[in-house]
């Protein structure tokens, strides 16, 4: 239910909730990522307990999990500097390490089933 408010993520792409100097590599990678993750977090939540559900769940995990991880080299590799994210400050600071830490407890969980 957590991911499915990572459309969260589409203030990186609001002019005035962030800085104008945030890199588009970043801004757009990130957004979009989030966007499917949430889609897929929502369509899992949709159709579990059955067999479609499943594989969504581990679609959406693999999916975000990657996702975050894509955030992280594309934000080092764009040179991100912290007051480029502006009112978006939050998101890497607060929500990211409970979303990495949710997609490790889904991966047990699945794993455990």
């Amino acid at each position: 239910m957590l991911h499915s408010f990572r459309l969260i993520g589409l203030a990186f792409l609001v002019p005035g909730a962030v800085s104008p100097d945030l890199p588009s590599a970043f801004a757009h990678s990130a957004a979009y990522g989030d966007i499917v993750a949430a889609t897929l977090a929502l369509l899992s939540l949709l159709s579990l307990p059955g067999g479609p559900g499943v594989v969504l769940a581990w679609g959406f995990n693999i999916w975000g999990t990657a996702d975050l991880l894509n955030a992280f080299y594309q934000a080092n590799h764009a040179g991100l500097l912290a007051g480029q994210l502006g009112a978006a400050y939050f998101i890497p600071t607060l929500l990211v390490p409970l979303l990495l830490v949710t997609h490790g407890l889904c991966s047990g969980f699945f794993c455990n089933a």
